[in-house]
């Protein structure tokens, strides 16, 4: 049986998600968008509903949650929904990381094709962004910081609450791309001055396909974004479409299991981690990014001498794991996070990330540790 331990590029969806989604698309079929009559009534309120858990947990109301198709819609719905007010106030200055992912930083591309102005800030091998960094390349024209809460390849946290008060008391909004740790660490986007907060359900055991982007307002006003799609005015005119009630469902029943597992959460996964660092030293090895500041649920790990690709090709049947975002693993390329981290070409060429649940009580890596000695000869 193949052990699965790729939970950073998708989770299956909880036991309790998965009947909570039953259960409104057996009884709750109308659409939300359907005043008229029962059936539309009772889907909106299901929709309420679960808007109201999820903007409670980011500390925001419940009007402020707008329902997407995965956190890739939501980034290019703030970096390019941003535009019209940039040009309007001649602010066209963004600063954002080279490490992020590439639903950020292809849109970027686009604005900077556009005539914006786009500032990528690196990192040294910790992988951790260097608020300093940020800070000396804020201008009066800055529109946008845009920073990733945790980095998706090597699990290192970023230094947000930091960020966030380094702009508060400017005109400058702040987005955090919070994919890898919505649901697993607490995040009050009041508290931390976030603008913007990104997030896909099918990293936390919810539906694939559905995502959200949550919006602070400011003297009661929602930040200047335009629709990026139009056709029906759905979500306040900014994401048009049917909205699809039992994914919505999914993704709020995901949210409040992790509101209450939170306290927890750490701690279980923290145990893991220390088993596949344990397991690690039987070999020659080395961890990428600070290992003090990774999520708890993530390794990125190097070794020496072995290629990353005949790596998993030989273990394909044993572990589930990866080399770099799902999102660009079908034509391999060097991971651009790490290379923007320094590291050098061989370690870049053998790392691995694992990733893992709380779920079970122990991660067996004797078979990849075996396999990685008969790849290195040693």
């Amino acid at each position: 049986m193949t052990v699965y331990l790729d939970y950073n590029a998708s989770a299956p969806v909880r036991p309790l998600v998965l009947e909570e989604m039953i259960r409104v698309y057996r009884e709750f079929y109308g659409n939300a968008g359907s005043r008229t009559h029962v059936f539309g009534q009772r889907a909106a309120q299901i929709v309420h509903q679960w808007r109201q858990e999820i903007a409670g947990f980011l500390g925001i109301d419940a009007g402020d949650v707008l329902f997407t198709s995965g956190a890739t819609e939501s980034n290019n719905l703030v970096l390019l929904g941003l535009q019209d007010y940039a040009w309007s106030t001649n602010r066209t200055h963004i600063i954002s990381t080279a490490l992020e992912h590439k639903s950020i930083l292809e849109p970027l591309a686009v604005l900077s094709s556009r005539g914006f102005d786009v500032e990528l800030v690196t990192s040294d091998t910790t992988g951790i962004v260097k608020v300093e960094e940020i800070e000396a390349r804020l201008r009066e024209d800055t529109l946008l910081v845009s920073v990733h809460h945790a980095n998706n390849e090597t699990g290192v946290v970023q230094p947000i609450e930091h960020i966030g008060e380094l702009v508060r008391n400017t005109e400058t909004f702040f987005h955090v791309d919070a994919v890898q740790t919505f649901g697993k660490l607490a995040v009050d986007m009041v508290k931390s001055n976030i603008d913007f907060l990104t997030a896909s359900a099918h990293k936390m055991g919810g539906p694939q396909g559905m995502g959200l982007l949550a919006m602070r307002r400011q003297s009661w006003r929602l930040p200047p974004i335009k629709p990026i799609m139009y056709g029906g005015g759905q979500q306040q005119g900014l994401r048009p479409g049917t909205l699809p009630v039992p994914l919505i469902a999914g993704f709020g029943q995901a949210v409040r299991l992790a509101r209450d597992e939170l306290p927890t959460w750490q701690q279980a996964l923290m145990t893991k981690k220390k088993q596949v660092l344990e397991q690690l030293k039987a070999v020659r090895h080395h961890l990428n990014g600070c290992v003090e500041y990774t999520m708890p649920n993530t390794v990125n790990v190097s070794f020496p001498g072995v290629n990353s690709e005949a790596l998993m090709l030989l273990i394909k049947d044993k572990y589930a794991i990866s080399n770099g975002s799902a999102c660009t693993s079908k034509d391999y390329q060097p991971s651009h996070v790490l290379v923007a981290m320094g590291l050098p070409e061989e370690l870049i060429e053998s790392a691995v990330r694992i990733s893992w649940s709380r779920e079970g009580d122990r991660i067996d890596l004797g078979e990849l540790i075996a396999t990685v000695r008969y790849l290195s000869g040693r």
